[in-house]
């Protein structure tokens, strides 16, 4: 596992650069997801406004203007936030501090902050100054959906994160509760859906304000979110976040942190030598610095500990079925003893590696979907299908994957398990209705 790039390094290149250790594996991954959604997206748009789906807007902009008060305090802001966090984690960071939880309290580097924040601040006041005219011009522009990418992707990225807060914590009401501050500023707990939905709303609202048609915008986005979910789950998959599948009975864990295969009697006999951590969610070692809390491992007895038993295929490696993810950056399970890292644990019993499985699936996905979408002439279709696509995939997902579960109509489905089966009536619902609309009224 590589929880963070220090990790990286030192297993590709035998090297052990500390100050890597900042990079966050998952963090990284989610950035690259989020830029190769921005390359497809902008790619559909430009293809949409060539057929004369999309139009440019006329905007009026004032150049010649100095630097405002709040052109420089922006700056200012954004430099000493990088300078006062990025610096802090390189240099002050205390050893047995996640970087995460670093990011999310208030600690950093105030020098370094100061400085990049008069930095950024200096050079935009400079950049003005070169620009500025006697008397300030009013130019009239236009600007193409495509121009606004960058606008798109920091709104998902904005909300995306506040919707997967909200609904995480709505999932873990009880936690919530208990420890509302904590859980609001934790650097964990973001549920994808919720990021989805609430994301999706604001987009909808800024493509509103800018005159996007909206069925044309959300239709090149839809395969841009099946890229961007299949390289965001690898980062869960490499860093080993918790995002990962139920437990399978055909193996335990070794000693060095590996899946092996066991029979059932040894199955059980792990259980009751970690009753500990399945049963409370914690496995206190001896000498270890603290215990290691996992609460939503928890089961109330060993008979319900969730599972399913499956031996891989000989043709399929054993951690594509059973993989105990050692070194994960949660710091979840039992210490592997030949270890001395910050991150030296693995999961008691192997899991089904889920995030594994969504990055192929979802790639896939996109791959099927983009080939075709040429061909799909009638608006809002590719949105249909995407909502049945995804919520097929995740729900299916859902059935092997660990998850609180609520009452919905006497059965008692995970939080993720509603939302996709709503997702699937709801892509049948809109590919139904816009096919019905085409045929009345031409595009």
């Amino acid at each position: 596992m590589y929880p963070n790039l220090y990790y990286v390094f030192k297993d590709w290149f035998g090297v052990e650069w500390k100050p890597l250790s900042f990079l966050n594996t998952f963090g990284l991954m989610v950035a690259m997801g989020f830029i190769v959604s921005a390359i497809a997206i902008s790619s559909e748009l430009k293809r949409k406004e060539k057929l004369g789906l999309l139009f440019p807007r006329e905007e009026f902009i004032t150049v010649g203007k100095p630097a405002s008060v709040w052109d420089i305090f922006f700056n200012f802001l954004t430099g000493f936030i990088f300078g006062y966090k990025l610096v802090g984690l390189l240099f002050n960071k205390p050893d047995l501090v996640t970087p995460p939880a670093y990011i999310f309290s208030a600690e950093g580097n105030l020098a370094a902050g100061l400085a990049l924040g008069l930095l950024l601040a200096g050079l935009k006041w400079w950049e003005k100054k070169k620009q500025q005219l006697k008397v300030p011009e009013q130019r009239a522009v236009r600007i193409w959906p495509h121009d606004r990418v960058g606008d798109i992707v920091i709104i998902s990225l904005v909300f995306g994160i506040i919707g997967a807060k909200l609904f995480d914590n709505f999932e873990n009401w009880d936690e919530f509760i208990q420890h509302p501050i904590e859980r609001i500023f934790s650097a964990g707990g973001l549920t994808f859906y919720g990021g989805l939905i609430v994301a999706a709303i604001a987009l909808i609202v800024y493509a509103i304000s800018k005159n996007i048609r909206v069925i044309h915008l959300v239709d090149a986005i839809a395969p841009a979110m099946l890229l961007a979910y299949a390289v965001g789950r690898i980062g869960c998959q490499v860093a080993g976040d918790g995002d990962w599948g139920v437990y399978n009975s055909a193996y335990i864990t070794g000693p060095d942190g590996k899946a092996v295969e066991a029979t059932p009697a040894e199955y059980h006999a792990q259980l009751s030598k970690y009753a500990t951590y399945f049963l409370q969610g914690a496995v206190i070692d001896p000498g270890a610095a603290q215990m290691v809390t996992v609460t939503d491992r928890k089961s109330n007895s060993l008979d319900k500990v969730p599972s399913r038993n499956l031996k891989a295929p000989a043709f399929l490696p054993t951690w594509m079925v059973a993989y105990s993810y050692p070194q994960n950056v949660n710091n979840d399970g039992i210490v592997i003893a030949s270890l001395q890292d910050d991150h030296n644990r693995a999961l008691p019993v192997p899991v089904f590696p889920t995030p594994f499985y969504e990055t192929a699936l979802n790639l896939l996905l996109f791959f099927s979907l983009w080939s075709v979408r040429k061909r799909i002439k009638t608006a809002g279709t590719i949105t249909g299908i995407y909502f049945i696509l995804n919520g097929l995939e995740r729900f299916l997902i859902e059935k092997i994957r660990v998850n609180n579960h609520i009452h919905f109509l006497g059965m008692q489905m995970s939080q993720a398990e509603i939302i996709s089966f709503s997702l699937i009536i709801a892509g049948i619902l809109i590919i139904a209705y816009v096919q019905l609309t085409a045929k009345k009224t031409p595009e």
